[in-house]
């Protein structure tokens, strides 16, 4: 919590409405877990995408139960709703083993065995659920890192978080030399991303 309030004074505007009201109780004191459990209560609910979006990393340090259970846990930190956080471990199970060498196959089935079976049209939507079945609609689909994350913007309603998430599972695939160079130039920080990602990387081999 205390870095994800770093992240969040320094730029605001890079998280969500929900991730964003639980940092403002705790910033004016309310416990964290307590915090969490307000804004749901206040909003009727908090299934929205963010803590999917964020976790994906978790997939490159950690796999099977155990990133199961750290996945839930870091969606916890803003998100109450538990939905919320079985599709981030969801996503995250997807990352771990792409990194890993598996196939999409391999990974979708590793990942999916905690999940029910139903078959619906992808929606672009802020709901959890929504955005990663869009996201894995996408990739699953997808002949290219570009072909996946265009199709996933291009589905319109909330294009950035469908097609980040879109892109995690893409990047975990494709790896980086298939991020067009174009994309890359005008990325913010991307050297410093860069950085970031080996020293992740380099760290989880240990």
């Amino acid at each position: 919590m205390i870095r994800l309030l770093e992240g969040y004074n320094e730029r605001p505007e890079f998280f969500g409405p929900t991730s964003s009201a639980v940092f403002e109780l705790v910033l004016a004191g309310t416990a964290p877990g307590e915090a969490t459990r307000i804004v749901h209560e206040r909003n009727r609910g908090s299934r929205s995408n963010g803590s999917v979006m964020r976790g994906a990393p978790l997939g490159i340090m950690f796999e099977g139960e155990e990133l199961h259970e750290i996945s839930i846990l870091c969606s916890r930190l803003t998100h109450f709703d538990p939905v919320a956080g079985e599709c981030s471990a969801f996503l995250n199970q997807m990352a771990a083993g792409l990194v890993r060498g598996h196939n999409r196959d391999q990974a979708f089935v590793r990942a999916l065995a905690r999940c029910g079976d139903d078959t619906r049209p992808p929606v672009p939507g802020l709901d959890a659920l929504e955005c990663t079945h869009a996201a894995l609609t996408c990739f699953m689909e997808g002949q290219s890192f570009e072909d996946a994350v265009l199709n996933a913007i291009n589905l319109g309603g909330d294009a950035d978080t469908v097609g980040a998430c879109t892109g995690t599972l893409a990047g975990a695939y494709w790896g980086i030399d298939a991020i067009p160079g174009r994309w890359k130039q005008e990325l913010e920080d991307y050297p410093l991303i860069v950085a970031v990602a080996i020293e992740l990387a380099r760290v989880a081999r240990k």
